[in-house]
């Protein structure tokens, strides 16, 4: 036992352990409330709703009652069991610590610690038994990104032992938050009724008229009737941020420090739901038929691959749905051990909510 957990104690002394959720009013907060609503795999005795100032007071119904949101304080951590954050980097590299320092496991799901040594970064159905190796008392997240894929390389990796994956992200503009949600939106209402092709200097002219500063959107070009092959922030030799995430996560989150991985993200006009098509290679031989056994045994992917009966993974499938949708399998022609699939996944749930829920539920029936 670590010394984190002999602080912790024996838990709540009513039966159930208290979570806090902080980040309650935010779209992966109000998503994980409603998957607290619908799922009673742990029998919470308290449910703490904490947000920013201006958020206090707000009142939320969870699982049937109305809480009060707090404003975010050292003291609404005291009796927590298990914290869930979904707040910026900032935030949580300053407050995660003082929720952990007060008894409570952290379950983070902002970037500040997901490459910490001292903090598994954990999806449950590949390396549940990480959630245990917290000497900070904080367990990480991945990137949305890197989550789409998880579950499927996770259980491919299993079998065939995964060597090097190539992926091409097609990433929702919710993956920007509210306001890439808002400004997708804002955009597709300007460029309505405008001719379908519209050239560039057309949709900028557009979004213009319709008041839409380009200086204030959350994407670097204009998203409607578009993609944008970025995400993230500009680092070395120019790859960007999201691209390094899924690359650096994917080591870690596999056991594979070694993995060769190459990533281009790529941001497209779907509100939720981010997709990667995906090239990977197995040290061990790998068919189509074994690749799709090994999914199909999976409880939380569904398989949907007959191309001849026009049936494949699309974002719609995936929206507001739990599993991660695979499909499009094929053997590379000419790469040898070699898979191509395409993967869908709902970036605000399996993506961000709901693994870190899922994480919280590996954790308490640890406690």
């Amino acid at each position: 036992m670590s010394e984190f957990d002999r602080q912790r104690g024996e838990g709540s002394p009513t039966g159930g352990p208290v979570v806090a959720i902080v980040g309650a009013t935010g779209a992966v907060g109000t998503t994980m409330i409603d998957i607290i609503d619908s799922r009673g795999s742990v029998p919470w005795s308290d449910i703490r709703l904490v947000a920013s100032p201006r958020s206090a007071g707000r009142v939320l119904p969870v699982r049937g009652k109305d809480v009060t949101v707090q404003a975010l304080a050292p003291e609404v951590f005291d009796g927590v069991d298990i914290a869930l954050f979904d707040v910026p980097d900032e935030v949580s590299a300053q407050w995660a610590p003082i929720a952990a320092s007060r008894g409570a496991v952290v379950v983070d799901n902002s970037g500040a610690f997901r490459m910490d040594s001292d903090v598994p970064l954990v999806v449950p159905e590949v390396n549940a038994e990480k959630v245990t190796e917290r000497p900070k008392g904080i367990i990480a997240n991945p990137n949305c990104t890197t989550l789409s894929m998880m579950a499927a390389m996770g259980a491919l990796h299993r079998e065939f032992e995964l060597e090097a994956i190539v992926v091409a992200s097609y990433q929702a503009a919710s993956g920007a938050g509210q306001a890439g949600i808002d400004r997708l939106y804002a955009e597709l209402s300007a460029v309505s009724g405008h001719e379908v092709g519209m050239r560039g200097g057309d949709v900028a002219e557009a979004l213009a008229d319709a008041g839409l500063d380009a200086t204030a959107s959350p994407f670097p070009a204009p998203l409607a009737l578009n993609v944008v092959p970025w995400a993230g922030s500009l680092k070395d030799d120019g790859w960007s941020s999201e691209e390094l995430k899924v690359r650096n996560e994917a080591r870690k989150i596999l056991g594979i420090p070694g993995l060769k991985v190459s990533a281009t993200c790529v941001r497209v006009p779907v509100v939720t739901t981010h997709s990667l098509a995906v090239h990977a290679t197995f040290a061990r031989e790998v068919s189509v038929d074994g690749a799709r056994k090994v999914l199909s045994e999976q409880p939380t992917i569904v398989l949907r691959d007959d191309p001849a009966s026009g049936e494949w993974p699309t974002p719609v499938d995936a929206v507001g749905g739990d599993p991660t949708w695979v499909g499009r399998i094929r053997q590379a022609l000419d790469f040898p051990n070699t898979l191509e699939l395409f993967v869908c996944g709902d970036n605000l749930r399996k993506g961000a909510a709901l693994n870190t829920y899922e994480i919280a539920e590996t954790v308490a029936a640890r406690l």
